[in-house]
């Protein structure tokens, strides 16, 4: 009797794509991918943040190379990574959040969220996918969104719709390219400990709050998600797309 055998996860002959790479959970997806052998692109605005990066991680054996990018800039992010030869992942995780309540949002906060969280997601995505159409591959595209893509939060009326938009067009985007063996799933994660997590975490008040919604009683840290990533570019998520892995401790349990 032939055993059924575990595929493989590791990335070893992928090109990855990292955006948001220079700090937080893109740092930590972009190391996940290098350690299970991808090449690995890693993309931000600060290139300087980017080459210390790439640094320790080729010390360390990774394959990486540093990509200044503007996600928010669509034509030029366009040109750029139509430049570069396609890309087997794409883990997209640059991300802004500005906290207000509803009554008090403005429109420059509103634009400045929306256009780097849904508008430049939606346009990274979709350049991506073409260079793996044009180049006959199959591919997996992975958008971190958030728990709050899931549930509502208390002043981030803004920061939920942009999160919300993410999780629809990457359900939409995986019936389109489905047939292309492209799959696009999303990552939700809870809080976790990071530079864009840190001003909610110091607050005493918010930070109970947070306790409180997560059921294994802690917040997440950037390890938490480098597994998800391994494992939604790896083979062994193959008949995975068009959905959503939450790492939220439980937080939309109930």
């Amino acid at each position: 009797m032939d055993l059924p055998r575990t595929p493989s996860f590791r990335l070893e002959t992928k090109r990855a794509l990292v955006a948001g790479a220079s700090s937080g959970i893109g740092l930590a997806a972009a190391v996940a991918l290098g350690e299970a052998g991808a090449h690995v692109v890693l993309a931000a605005r600060s290139l300087d943040k980017l080459n210390a990066v790439v640094e320790q991680m080729t010390k360390q054996g990774m394959s990486a190379e540093a990509l200044q990018l503007d996600v928010s800039d669509i034509e030029k992010m366009e040109v750029d990574i139509s430049s570069q030869s396609s890309f087997d992942i794409l883990v997209n995780s640059a991300g802004l959040a500005r906290h207000t309540k509803a009554v008090d949002t403005d429109l420059y906060d509103y634009d400045a969220v929306m256009n780097l969280n849904l508008r430049g997601a939606y346009f990274l995505t979709r350049t991506v996918a073409k260079g793996l159409l044009k180049a006959g591959k199959p591919g997996s595209l992975m958008n971190i969104t958030s728990q709050m893509g899931h549930v509502g939060g208390i002043e981030r009326a803004v920061y939920c719709a942009s999160k919300f938009g993410v999780e629809g067009f990457t359900k939409a985007m995986a019936i389109e390219f489905g047939p292309g063996a492209i799959r696009i799933n999303s990552i939700a994660p809870t809080f976790i400990r990071t530079p864009l997590g840190a001003v909610t975490l110091q607050d005493p008040e918010k930070r109970k709050w947070v306790e409180d919604k997560i059921k294994l009683n802690r917040v997440g840290e950037v390890e938490d998600i480098m597994g998800a990533v391994t494992f939604l570019a790896s083979d062994a998520s193959a008949l995975i797309t068009g959905t959503s892995l939450l790492i939220d401790g439980g937080w939309t349990a109930d």
